[in-house]
């Protein structure tokens, strides 16, 4: 009785309040940090449909300016929901990303910079899902949420050296139920080829982080991503009276671009894909520790093989669009689209070309930048151009859900955004390159990178609005020595906070 008394009064100063400010400062006030921690405020809970893919470049998909890449599903999505055009990973490869945003730590608070389970490190503090999980949700993931190599991790009958079938550094107790989906993935059949180290053609079709082209013969279902789309649609439509947590990790466009035949058709002949701007004398001010581990010079290929990597990358991507989509139309055919936040977004970006960088691991925009869409029944389609991080997932959706959100948790609660896309919880987005040392504070303007926490092996600051595709690394220019040292001191002082943790 004294808790229904409690509740009751809350909601009466709550609405007092409202009535005295008015709506938006009432939002204003909870965008500062005020945290919601009783679900009776919410009339009910949400269910949570979190769609991720892998190695994803939002300049790949047509809802951010892609012109030759289709992704209609997606799209569709992003109609009906807010569309941020500045999110930031918090790791630029898929260890250290999905680390964070499950575990709701930065990596370098839990110390997890590789490919492990932050498990041992955040002990029984509850991973996002295990959090639905432990307040009555059914929490299950389809193939990859936590970190499980790629292809090793999802080929069919595995290769020889990964044999956890598609577990990966996977976190039992954030589930339900688990489902992995293991596929054929460069073996596939069909006309394949290797692009990287393979100037002479007579390399084989390999396996591993290279860059291989397939297009595969069969349907969608030869193929992991196929299969996970289909266990996704039969779980949506298995009735529970419990809300659900569902988490759909697609592993395209990562290597290899394997998909089926069918859609590679718009990206034929390659020769016809567009490579990004390149200069010369671009690496000139960009210090060792900021060249990729991936370039076109180091994987030997050569303008024909760049542009067959940019049309399989697309076809990848199309691919799992289409895989999307029929996860989408599932949820609307079940009728759970006014009572489910649907969430689209990748663990980190990805570079095809740009710099004549390739993949991940780069702290520039294109690796370090996510497409993120979030749709919240009842809230309006929206453009969001305010800086956040992935790891404000969590605390954000267990608010829109009424759970109780931990002050624990080191990302931020970005509910307000969905009323008013102009509000600000942030004015850095914040990401690591743990192989590299380096770390990223990117800022309305400036993008600041420094390897090494002494900056022992060099930095590079970029003007983002004179030069958007950064090429002109402006710390050694004396004109903008003040910015350097004031980066450099907020970097120690974010590192400092992201440390100070209860770990």
């Amino acid at each position: 009785m004294p808790v229904l008394i409690c509740r009751v009064a809350r909601m009466l100063v709550l609405g007092l309040i409202a009535g005295l400010l008015g709506a938006d400062s009432l939002r204003a006030a909870d965008a500062a940090g005020e945290r919601n921690s009783d679900p009776a405020v919410h009339q009910q809970q949400f269910n949570v449909l979190f769609l991720i893919s892998d190695d994803l470049t939002a300049n790949a998909l047509s809802c951010y300016g892609n012109t030759v890449c289709k992704t209609p599903n997606i799209d569709a999505l992003a109609a009906r929901g807010t569309r941020f055009t500045r999110a930031y990973c918090q790791g630029t490869y898929c260890g250290p990303s999905r680390a964070s945003f499950m575990s709701g730590y930065y990596p370098h608070a839990t110390g997890v910079l590789g490919y492990k389970n932050p498990r041992p490190q955040i002990g029984d503090r509850a991973m996002w899902s295990e959090h639905f999980k432990n307040n009555g949700y059914y929490a299950a993931r389809v193939s990859k949420i936590f970190h499980m190599g790629v292809p090793g991790g999802v080929l069919k009958g595995g290769d020889g050296r990964n044999h956890d079938s598609g577990n990966g550094a996977d976190d039992a107790r954030s589930w339900t139920e688990r489902f992995n989906s293991l596929g054929p993935e460069w073996k596939a059949p069909g006309d394949g080829e290797t692009l990287e180290s393979n100037p002479n053609g007579k390399r084989p079709v390999v396996g591993g982080n290279t860059f291989v082209v397939v297009e595969a013969d069969g349907d969608d279902l030869v193929h992991s991503d196929g299969m996970t789309s289909a266990k996704a649609v039969e779980l949506l439509g298995q009735k529970r009276e419990k809300p659900f947590w569902l988490g759909v990790g697609f592993v395209r466009p990562h290597v290899p671009f394997v998909s089926p035949r069918k859609y590679y058709q718009p990206f034929l002949p390659y020769s016809s894909m567009t490579l990004p701007e390149k200069r010369s004398g671009d690496w000139d001010d960009i210090p060792k520790a900021g060249i990729n581990y991936k370039t076109s010079v180091n994987m030997k290929m050569d303008t024909r093989r760049q542009k067959k990597a940019v049309g399989g990358y697309y076809a990848s991507v199309a691919f799992m669009d289409a895989q999307v989509g029929k996860v989408l139309r599932k949820l609307d055919q079940q009728g759970l689209r006014d009572n489910t936040i649907v969430i689209f977004t990748s663990d980190h970006g990805y570079h095809l070309g740009e710099h004549d960088f390739w993949a991940k691991v780069s702290l520039r925009d294109e690796s370090a930048g996510v497409p993120l869409i979030i749709s919240v029944p009842g809230k309006k389609p929206a453009v969001c151009d305010s800086l956040v991080e992935l790891l404000d997932l969590y605390p954000t959706v267990s608010n829109l859900c009424g759970l109780v959100v931990e002050k624990r948790l080191q990302g931020k609660d970005i509910s307000a955004m969905f009323d008013n896309p102009d509000v600000e919880v942030r004015d850095a987005a914040f990401s690591v390159a743990p192989m590299r040392k380096g770390f990223l504070l990117r800022e309305d303007r400036w993008a600041f990178i420094q390897y090494g926490e002494d900056a022992s092996s060099g930095m590079e600051l970029f003007d983002t609005v004179v030069d958007p595709l950064q090429f002109d690394n402006l710390s050694e220019s004396s004109e903008h020595q003040n910015v350097v040292a004031r980066m450099q001191a907020k970097l120690a002082a974010k590192l400092a906070e992201v440390r100070a943790n209860d770990l």
